[in-house]
């Protein structure tokens, strides 16, 4: 993908990260310009850990980190807990989970399990499988419902995603797609759930001809209106790109024909989903969009996953070096028409560079949180 796109990477092209049941490769996964956001109180740094206890996905690039204390590892101030949302869910299973699970002596692991781990993230269908898709939903709908907490899932199945770049596939064809989301809607059951419907499916719809947008837009549309339909409780976001990416003006004219200003359909837009640009200029960039959009029930929300430093001044975008998290997931962010900050993108799943394009890399995982 192109630079000034939003660099979605689909997990689910590699294996399923997050799972309902725990089995099979279609599972679904939690994925997943200075900033004016806050950072973590900053901690001292933990060495890798040893070879012989190291991830297959661990970075190869080589490091310099200074040797491990004396202290164990649950002596040690990385353990310091972050403010987690009371309401968002966190889904029991992940890459992330896993690994820290897996890897009880590894001295990058309380940074880890506090700073990512702990914390809830979307869960993202990234494959194709209308026989099984309602029911991993509806796991992730009931496991939010039952804990009285508000899951966010994320749709990521339309025809010629990434327009055959990192994250292509997809369903074969616009009918099957439509009939995937009728599946996808049977499984939202009847609570709050919020939906980023395909990141990347607006705005980088430039790859595509005129009749093929306009088809993928009215499939859009039917898409929010059919999850609407279904639950009347869902929050349905539009993709926005984000603030290094179109005018505002020309984000909203994609949109409006993707059906993102219509009350059937949508509850606003969403940006920087796996990208780094600061909250800052986001707000500002999606109040522009909203506004452009115009009505007023439309809000935003944003991916802080890893925005904490803002994006590189170099315009990199594959796993770049010096990212740091962002803003916690939060539905109350204090600012007018910004409905939330989300981790949508799991911090630690790469981009391709410090691993197979999705798969959990501790040491980038580390990086961006300590």
């Amino acid at each position: 993908m192109v630079a000034a796109a939003s660099v979605v990477v689909a997990a689910g092209t590699v294996s399923g990260v997050i799972s309902a049941t725990g089995k099979g490769p279609d599972a679904p996964e939690a994925r997943p310009v200075s900033s004016a956001s806050p950072r973590p109180v900053p901690l001292p740094a933990v060495p890798s850990a040893s070879p012989s206890a190291t991830s297959a996905t661990v970075s190869a690039s080589p490091s310099v980190r200074p040797k491990p204390s004396s202290g164990s590892a649950s002596e040690s101030p990385q353990a310091k807990k972050t403010t987690v949302s009371a309401r968002l869910y966190r889904h029991p299973a992940s890459r992330v989970i896993d690994w820290v699970r897996a890897h009880p002596g590894d001295p990058r692991r309380p940074v880890i399990e506090s700073r990512i781990a702990d914390q809830p993230a979307a869960v993202w269908f990234a494959d194709w499988s209308p026989d099984t898709v309602t029911a991993r939903v509806r796991a992730v709908t009931s496991g939010g419902a039952a804990e009285g907490r508000v899951p966010v899932v994320v749709p990521y199945a339309i025809p010629g995603r990434d327009c055959g770049g990192h994250s292509e596939g997809g369903a074969p064809d616009l009918e099957a797609y439509d009939d995937w989301i009728d599946r996808f809607a049977a499984g939202l059951g009847g609570g709050e759930v919020v939906v980023i419907l395909e990141p990347d499916s607006v705005a980088q719809a430039d790859c595509l001809s005129a009749g093929e947008r306009a088809a993928r837009f009215a499939s859009l549309a039917r898409a929010g209106r059919v999850f609407k339909e279904a639950d009347p409780r869902a929050r349905v976001y539009y993709d926005a790109g984000h603030s290094g990416w179109h005018t505002p003006a020309k984000q909203a004219d994609l949109l409006r024909r993707a059906g993102a200003a219509s009350s059937a359909s949508s509850d606003g837009v969403f940006s920087n989903v796996s990208n780094f640009h600061g909250t800052a200029d986001e707000i500002a960039y999606d109040r522009a969009v909203l506004d452009a959009l115009g009505g007023t029930h439309l809000g935003a929300v944003i991916d802080t996953s890893r925005n904490g430093n803002g994006a590189p001044a170099d315009g990199a975008w594959c796993d770049p070096a010096g990212r740091t998290l962002g803003r916690t997931p939060t539905l109350t962010t204090g600012e007018p028409r910004i409905d939330a900050y989300l981790w949508v993108k799991l911090p630690g799943e790469s981009d391709g560079c410090r691993g197979a394009p999705g798969t959990f890399s501790p040491s980038y995982a580390y990086d961006l949180a300590r």
